[in-house]
């Protein structure tokens, strides 16, 4: 079995790549700059990238299994697409696709927009595939703002409720996804999984866990996306600053909710629990 992982460089592929050649599979992993990429013994780093259609039509030749992850970028929608395509084509039975939680009902930001088109097309096409549709992942909580750095916590996330994601937890769902579908003797029917911990959070509530993991106060920022955005435009275009305020704002009036069954499936390909939001927050802290 030889997997391909898109978006290999990143927090999740990077994460995927591990879970998989830990398990003993091959890795192909696809990266723009092959020459300067470092990844485990065991993987193959590839050129290319998804709207390089001839670059993917050579990654893909001869692979058991893809990994998708799209990078949140303003033609995201077509490389996706064009991707699905090559992969139909090649007839490869073996499929996750990385979504994002309510990606059919969020439909104003752009990013869960073309995720909503991905999903659609993997339908209507028949491809035999996982979806998996993590929630607000954990780690932005480190790598954006560290609460721990100046007492505030400054995600935007709401008092609706928010459902968490663990990257690493997403990463070992869709290896033992990927290896459970390229093991079985046919294939195997599609299915969309929410990949969140069950606990309902507010940004009042997850503030209050880093006070307590840390032992010093941490205070909720508030609500003001204006404010939010012009922060995010310091170190993303405006266009993608934009996307996260849309994303948080439907964070702020919807909320999440998991679909029934969703706990028991995680714990069923994970043999344990999804990783707390308050696991993950004395982890970082210590």
């Amino acid at each position: 079995m030889t997997v391909l992982v898109t978006g290999a460089t990143g927090t999740v592929g990077r994460d995927v790549v591990t879970q998989l050649t830990a398990r003993g599979v091959p890795v192909r992993a696809l990266t723009r700059s092959p020459e300067s990429a470092e990844f485990p013994v065991g993987v193959t780093p590839v050129a290319g990238e998804l709207l390089d259609t001839e670059a993917m039509r050579a990654a893909l030749s001869g692979v058991d299994g893809v990994f998708l992850l799209s990078p949140v970028a303003a033609d995201e929608l077509t490389g996706t697409l064009n991707t699905l395509d090559l992969v139909r084509t090649a007839g490869i039975r073996g499929l996750v696709y990385l979504s994002v939680i309510h990606a059919d009902a969020f439909t104003d930001p752009p990013h869960f927009a073309a995720k909503a088109a991905a999903e659609r097309m993997i339908a209507e096409a028949g491809l035999p595939a996982t979806i998996l549709r993590p929630g607000y992942y954990m780690q932005n909580d480190t790598q954006w703002h560290s609460p721990l750095e100046h007492g505030v916590f400054v995600s935007p996330v709401g008092n609706r409720a928010v459902l968490a994601t663990d990257t690493r937890d997403l990463a070992e769902v869709a290896a033992v996804s990927l290896i459970e579908r390229m093991r079985a003797e046919h294939a195997l029917p599609s299915e969309t999984l929410d990949v969140v911990t069950p606990e309902s959070l507010t940004g009042a509530a997850m503030a209050a866990v880093w006070s307590e993991v840390s032992g010093r106060p941490v205070a909720y920022a508030g609500d003001d996306l204006d404010t939010f955005e012009q922060q995010m435009r310091r170190f993303l275009p405006a266009w993608n600053a934009h996307d996260m305020r849309l994303m948080f704002r439907r964070f702020q009036t919807d909320g999440m909710t998991a679909a029934p069954g969703t706990d028991r499936r995680l714990r069923q390909l994970l043999g344990r629990p999804m990783r707390t939001y308050r696991e993950f927050a004395a982890q970082a802290a210590g």
